[in-house]
């Protein structure tokens, strides 16, 4: 694949665009049957040998979800695919929310979480919503401090168009603003609050690229980052927010520039970025559009935005016409391809899916979308089997 033009080029590592392709669906024949149902004992913990890779405790500590239960692997993925790859697709149990079928492959790797981290942002605006301390008609500006890479919004937008520009657009000022007006440690807590010991939310954007661009102090000379936990992690990831404020967004953008054009060791996204692994992001995925503990005014704020992330028109239940809802997100950077959601199908059965691509032989990776969603959609109909099409009703002729 030849090398992008600038502005693209730029996109692809920086930027974690909207990802708004919806072209190139890839049709796969089901197989037979279903795969077995999954034993949810977790499978023997095998701790990465890299430090930076994830964040302590043991993952199968106390406390913590653990590994993924034991499945079949995933189908092989139909188109070409380079760089580490991670695929979760299971059905859940809409009560218990565990993986009723499901297929994988390095379920419990870590990766960088691009823009499809943002889902976690808007659970912790609704959850701040419902507690009284967030109306949705609060109006934000956008500031030298604030704004981070890429379009931004106008000034005086509320928290519910915000919402929308985050998902929708994939509006990484926009999604500052509501990481912090909500705090650091309500994001991270998203995922805390589950279990989930190998993610980190915790870092506002702006923060991971300054970080990553050799910007902040803090970061710089604090070895313990990516194994910080709790308190100690919460007072370095406000410390390295506080230095990304102090850039303006070109002057970061430049030494980004600068920073990708040398040899950029893959190791670094997982030094800066949010991360999961796809088992416990899907899992994470299944209680904020299952159970998410929102009111029926919240839930609704929740279904209008979550349904404008990319990913219904790519599935192939969708050219079935068997997709009853769907929310999800997608998210782009320098090697790195993102994309997780969740649907319903309309006989009422309940699939996650995170696909993770990091270390890509494409620096600007959204051309890989028709590609990982061949993988996905491959994933998809192993687990739900043997399926036809669901005819659309037509309205009557009058």
């Amino acid at each position: 694949m030849g090398t992008p033009p600038p502005a693209l080029r730029n996109k692809g590592r920086y930027l974690l665009a909207a990802l708004a392709l919806a072209g190139g669906l890839w049709a796969c024949r089901r197989p037979d049957a279903a795969p077995p149902r999954v034993s949810v004992q977790a499978a023997a913990p095998v701790r990465p040998e890299t430090a930076v890779a994830t964040a302590a405790p043991e993952p199968n500590a106390p406390g913590c979800l653990g590994n993924a239960p034991a499945t079949l692997p995933a189908p092989p993925p139909p188109l070409p695919l380079s760089g580490r790859l991670g695929l979760w697709v299971a059905e859940v149990d809409p009560v218990t929310l565990r993986p009723l079928r499901a297929v994988a492959s390095n379920p419990d790797e870590v990766f960088p979480l691009a823009s499809t981290y943002k889902q976690a942002v808007l659970w912790a605006v609704l959850r701040q919503f419902d507690a009284g301390t967030l109306p949705p008609t609060e109006r934000f500006g956008v500031t030298r401090e604030n704004q981070s890479l890429g379009n931004y919004p106008y000034d005086g937008t509320t928290v519910k168009d915000l919402t929308i520009r985050m998902i929708r657009n994939s509006d990484n000022t926009a999604t500052d603003i509501l990481h912090r007006r909500v705090g650091l440690k309500a994001v991270q807590a998203v995922a805390d609050d589950l279990g989930l010991c190998r993610t980190r939310l915790i870092l506002p954007t702006k923060a991971w690229w300054a970080a990553q661009a050799g910007l902040s102090a803090t970061f710089n000379g604090k070895q313990g980052w990516g194994a910080a936990t709790g308190e100690e992690r919460e007072h370095l990831a406000a410390a390295i927010d506080a230095d990304a404020q102090k850039y303006r967004s070109d002057y970061l953008q430049r030494k980004l520039d600068g920073y990708f054009e040398r040899e950029p060791d893959p190791q670094d996204d997982l030094r800066v970025h949010n991360l999961s692994t796809p088992y416990e992001f899907a899992t994470l995925l299944a209680h904020e559009y299952l159970r998410p503990g929102l009111s029926p005014h919240a839930l609704k704020w929740q279904h209008e935005v979550a349904a404008l992330g990319f990913g219904r028109s790519a599935l192939r239940e969708e050219t079935l016409h068997n997709v009853a809802a769907f929310y999800g997100k997608g998210g782009n950077g320098w090697r790195i391809l993102t994309y997780t959601g969740y649907f319903q199908t309309k006989d009422g059965r309940h699939i996650v899916y995170a696909f993770m691509q990091h270390g890509a032989d494409q620096t600007y990776t959204m051309p890989n979308t028709r590609r990982a969603f061949a993988w996905i959609n491959a994933g998809i109909d192993a687990v739900l089997g043997e399926q036809r099409a669901v005819p659309e009703v037509k309205a009557a002729q009058p």
